[in-house]
């Protein structure tokens, strides 16, 4: 049988290394640490690594982390050495056709996966370590949580390959992942196994461990909509409570009495600055939930000693950056929805058209909330004739309404 992909010219062919790239190599201290991890995990567990076994009856794999250069007959050359392969397919954008950075690539037989994935994942290709899992077609066992695990705290330096190396002694790994920003690791990662009990064995094992010195933490990995529920709950049942714009002469002994009014206390602490001078913030934590929420009822938006509280559920650091991150968004959104429509872009300016002169030409369509002659570096104050910059022939007139801008359009283009 032909192959779908015609082989290509060596000189066409991406070389290929399986050493780890300058700027991502791990040290030879570092490679220690990882194998001594992973040995002791290994006995500790009582079972030798396990090898990457393939999907029952599957011969089609997954190969992410792609550079967009790379198409389908450089991995034809690079994985027809290890078997004969059956097809291979660079995913692109429909409408751009420029690759998606993944592919998937099927073999005739399972043993050749195997090989391929055993020899190839994390291979250099452009540069980048590919990284190589066994396709999983049914989207239900792709994101199902059974045997995914979470892992945080980790250094710098482990990739996804230093990661799959060390965990991959508890089971078949279907997916490894760190995660990155620009290249650069976030701190944390991803590794889902194919059973719960691999899982259960690596987070037994492998939490609390030092990886390169830092010592990480192994958990399950929780969903989004379990973790928003977990969220929505713990708001439900708050105990603990924030109160802000205090005067800086309370003390804490008075925020207690005036709170323990409410409900038995449990704590009750006063931020303050390096000189033990209050920030006019403080948290006070009730027994019960039920107290709390009669507190901050009663005493929200009241006044305390000529200042008006503020009284609120206390928010955890992830939940405040989280919400905030959601408000900037929002804000963001409201305000390209307020000026979509109505902000106009005028180019072939002359280059004796000012901002007065251009409100005046575009007022007769409507109500101008601003006019703008965009200009080179400032020379001098904008009133010195002399010394004002050089127009750069375009500028910007924002309308008070959409129709009016339509209205501007329509008459003035051209």
């Amino acid at each position: 049988m032909t192959s779908p992909v015609a082989p290509v010219d060596a000189q066409a062919a991406v070389p290929v290394t399986s050493a780890a790239p300058a700027g991502n190599h791990l040290s030879l201290e570092q490679q220690q640490q990882i194998a001594a991890a992973q040995a002791q995990a290994a006995q500790a567990a009582h079972f030798a690594p396990i090898p990457t076994t393939a999907p029952t009856s599957s011969a089609s794999l997954y190969i992410g982390e792609l550079d967009p250069s790379v198409n389908e007959a450089m991995l034809f050359e690079l994985f027809n050495s290890v078997g004969p392969v059956a097809s291979i397919r660079v995913c692109r954008d429909a409408v751009t056709r420029r690759s998606l950075g993944y592919a998937y690539i099927n073999f005739h037989n399972v043993a050749d996966g195997e090989r391929a994935l055993e020899a190839l994942n994390y291979t250099l290709i452009k540069n980048r370590p590919c990284r190589i899992m066994w396709s999983q077609r049914d989207p239900a066992l792709r994101k199902t949580g059974t045997g995914n695990i979470f892992i945080k705290n980790l250094d710098i330096s482990i990739d996804n390959k230093a990661l799959h190396d060390t965990f991959s002694a508890f089971g078949n790994i279907l997916s490894c992942k760190v995660a990155t920003e620009e290249g650069a690791s976030k701190g944390y990662g991803f590794v889902h196994y194919e059973t719960h009990e691999a899982a259960e064995n690596a987070i037994k094992h492998v939490n609390g461990m030092l990886l390169n010195d830092k010592k990480v933490y192994v958990g399950h990995h929780i969903a989004r909509k379990e973790r928003q529920s977990k969220v929505e709950e713990m708001k439900s049942k708050f105990t603990n409570i924030y109160i802000k714009n205090l005067d800086p002469e309370v003390t804490e002994e008075e925020v207690d009495v005036l709170f323990s009014n409410y409900g038995a206390i449990t704590s009750c602490y006063i931020a303050t600055d390096e000189h033990n001078r209050s920030k006019g913030f403080a948290f006070v934590n009730f027994e019960n939930h039920h107290d709390a929420q009669h507190a901050v009822d009663s005493l929200h938006d009241t006044d305390y000693k000529d200042r008006k509280l503020f009284v609120t559920r206390a928010q955890k650091k992830g939940e405040r950056e989280e919400e905030l991150k959601k408000q900037y968004e929002q804000q963001k959104l409201e305000k390209l929805s307020k000026y979509q429509g109505v902000n106009l872009y005028i180019k072939n300016l002359d280059d004796e058209i000012d901002d007065e002169r251009l409100r005046q030409e575009f007022s007769v369509y409507g109500v101008i909330t601003s006019a703008k002659v965009m200009r080179d570096e400032k020379l001098g104050p904008e009133d010195d004739e002399s010394l004002r910059s050089p127009s750069k022939g375009f500028g910007f007139v924002c309308f008070s309404s959409p129709d009016e801008a339509t209205k501007a359009v329509t008459e003035m283009n051209g």
